[in-house]
């Protein structure tokens, strides 16, 4: 099979030659990857590695996006963000929060939004091309993100309060969002003629014991907008793959009903969210989307472990197809490095040759 054949089927859980692999990383570990292979692109570490999906997304034409003495960004949200070192490297934390003042929403209609029209889609089909056998999504963790991609802007405190009132003014700025990833993946998939073979969005609505919000609330402020983004993409023939952090598991059924192809995350150590059983109480319904433990187990284990727990995956959650493999979320920056080529080898030994690892 090519990683395209392997990654249809895995979405439609038939049985491929072998599971489908995905990679995400912070900067940290990409740069200890880049150094490893002796490589300068993201592709070439996919390559490397054997993964079986490219990610491909319209470049940006917009307005130029200012950049500020402090190393922070401010990004096309209006949200100005800063790499803020932690006990083992740096992410990119908000700095201000330019949401919060918003009362009205008459005020948050005056803000500078950004437009659809600030991507080239006409290069879609250019970037496809680099990947004639490859499986191709578009999309990212932040499609839609209506949780935690306005809380940027407005903190996260503010958001839960503003979920639990309703109010108007966070409804405003999520249907904003909603109308402008709308857009910019259906002009994606317009301009990719068939050549993208899914979308990946995301929200988290998991804390680590439960889920952040009820399915009712889920329903009513959420439901409608993720189903809207399910069938434009089945509308193009993509199925969908959703992020999302933390214990989901007792909205997995109300995920399904309005047309949820995949979970991307699986994150083993939080509540409900064990790989084996989700694949027990849900084989056939819903595919599986990460699963490799990276809050703790991928630091702690030994390769040969990790080889261990990766055939393990692969012989019973991807019994049937219904599995890409992959990290539950970016790996971590306290990753050693052989942990990560061990990841990558069990899957290799189930195709054709090595991997450079």
């Amino acid at each position: 099979m090519t990683s395209r054949e392997r990654l249809k089927a895995a979405f439609a859980h038939a049985e491929p030659d072998h599971t489908p692999c995905d990679y995400f990383a912070t900067p940290e570990i990409r740069q200890a990857l880049l150094d490893h292979f002796g490589v300068t692109s993201d592709d070439e570490i996919c390559d490397c590695l054997g993964t079986d999906i490219r990610y491909v997304s319209p470049p940006y034409i917009g307005p130029p996006l200012p950049t500020f003495d402090d190393g922070s960004v401010l990004d096309i949200w209006g949200v100005r963000r800063k790499p803020m070192p932690n006990e083992y490297g740096e992410y990119a934390e908000p700095v201000g929060a330019p949401y919060a003042e918003f009362e009205t929403v008459e005020q948050a209609e005056a803000f500078d939004w950004p437009s659809p029209n600030w991507y080239d889609y006409d290069a879609v089909p250019a970037l496809c091309e680099r990947y004639p056998d490859m499986a191709i999504g578009t999309g990212s963790f932040g499609i839609q993100d209506f949780i935690n991609g306005v809380a940027f802007g407005r903190g996260v405190e503010q958001v839960l309060l503003d979920i639990a009132l309703e109010d108007p003014v966070y409804l405003y700025i999520v249907e904003k969002r909603h109308q402008f990833f709308m857009q910019v993946i259906e002009r994606t998939l317009a301009a990719a003629n068939g050549r993208i073979d899914f979308v990946l969005c995301g929200d988290d609505f998991g804390s680590q014991r439960a889920p952040l919000i009820s399915r009712d609330t889920f329903d009513r402020l959420f439901a409608l907008k993720k189903k809207e983004l399910f069938d434009l993409a089945h509308s193009y023939g993509c199925p969908v793959s959703h992020h999302c952090c933390g214990s989901s598991r007792e909205l997995f059924p109300r995920f399904i009903e309005i047309g949820m192809d995949a979970l991307q995350t699986i994150q083993p150590q939080a509540e409900g969210m064990d790989p084996y059983e989700l694949k027990q109480e849900f084989r056939g319904q819903i595919v599986l989307h990460g699963a490799v433990d990276v809050q703790g187990w991928l630091q702690a284990a030994t390769p040969d472990e990790v080889e261990a727990e990766m055939n393990r995956l692969m012989d019973v959650v991807g019994l049937g197809g219904g599995f890409i493999l992959a990290p539950c979320h970016n790996i971590q920056p306290d990753t050693p490095t052989e942990n990560v080529l061990a990841m990558y080898r069990a899957v290799a030994k189930r195709r054709n040759g090595p991997t450079r690892a």
